[in-house]
């Protein structure tokens, strides 16, 4: 098969298209002839050498798919050949085939395209775990999101608003009025606004119950600070840094503070497959009314997976950006 590879760790340009073993699915797998994949953080970071495949994944980037069943594993039940699926993958996205296990792949529906499809997994699936099953955020409360113009960003602006929350968010100013589409009530403006300040503000100084970090050191203790008593820190990134020289612990104490720090890829494909399971669940019926919908950037034929990854790292997109596999 055709896939993306990298010629050794380093900048975009050591990605070229080459080619790969075709994988075979296991008993309990399915064959996917890819139509479309999606970019992420962690696509960028595995290719520098900085974020290496859990165990047993392959070595392929590419943590979601779309595209048609073209081979079944002896045990497979849900699925066959010429469905149309789309998932997530622990890797080997970047590639003409990929195999996923059965319960981990969703029926596509008619009503989104390859492309839409590919842009829903990672991102809507780690904004999901990270509200409803970490933060475990409730109707009515207040939630702050950070780079809320990310993939994860404008899934999460969605699924609180679709959980009855109220959604404040932090954006460059370009980028502000795609969260108040998507149902964000206000936009900080990160660059030129303190947020901490701004939130008090909006919140009449209660703060809020949620606060969803992908920046972590530089917003630790601000973060702290915005969270209402029995509040929520959910870390799932450090893009801005790792070590915090020193906040107050009385913080922690006195609010009754909690600090969750999670990531989704390494998890135990039990848990990613229950995770997939009451995501689909909840998000398939919002899909169709167009409560909830994949926030595209821009869509590369994978031929340009260069230049793809040059923007992302410019930081100049607004939610997904697609590899075409043609």
């Amino acid at each position: 098969m055709q896939a993306i590879l990298v010629k050794s760790p380093g900048d975009a340009e050591q990605m070229y298209l080459g080619e790969a073993p075709t994988p075979s699915p296991k008993a309990q797998e399915i064959l996917v002839k890819v139509h479309a994949t999606a970019l992420n953080r962690a696509d960028t970071l595995q290719r520098r050498g900085m974020y290496p495949p859990p165990a047993g994944a392959s070595e392929i980037l590419g943590m979601e798919i779309s595209g048609e069943v073209i081979e079944i594993g002896a045990e497979v039940t849900h699925w066959k050949q010429g469905d149309k699926v789309f998932g997530l993958l622990s890797g080997g996205g970047y590639a003409t085939h990929a195999s996923i296990h059965q319960d981990m792949a969703m029926k596509l529906p008619e009503y989104l395209s390859y492309e839409e499809a590919a842009a829903i997994p990672e991102v809507f699936l780690t904004a999901f775990q990270a509200l409803k099953w970490l933060a475990k955020l409730q109707p009515s409360e207040k939630i702050l999101i950070h780079a809320a113009a990310s993939g994860v960003g404008t899934a999460a602006i969605q699924l609180a608003k679709a959980m009855n929350a109220e959604v404040y968010a932090t954006a460059s100013a370009p980028k502000h009025q795609i969260c108040y589409e998507l149902g964000a009530t206000k936009v900080i403006d990160y660059q030129s606004q303190n947020f901490q300040e701004q939130i008090q503000q909006y919140s009449q100084t209660k703060g809020v119950d949620v606060v969803l970090d992908f920046i972590a050191a530089p917003y630790f203790e601000q973060n702290l600070q915005v969270l209402h008593t029995d509040g929520r820190l959910v870390i799932l990134a450090l893009l801005g840094g790792l070590e915090v020289e020193k906040f107050n612990l009385g913080l922690l104490l006195r609010k009754r503070l909690q600090i969750i720090g999670s990531t989704l890829r390494a998890r135990s494909q039990a848990y990613q497959i229950s995770l997939t399971q009451e995501f689909w669940d909840f998000a398939a019926a919002l899909f169709e009314n167009k409560t909830l919908r994949p926030v595209i950037d821009t869509v590369y034929p994978w031929q340009e997976v260069i230049k793809a990854h040059q923007h992302m790292e410019a930081n100049q997109n607004i939610g997904k950006i697609i590899l075409k596999v043609i």
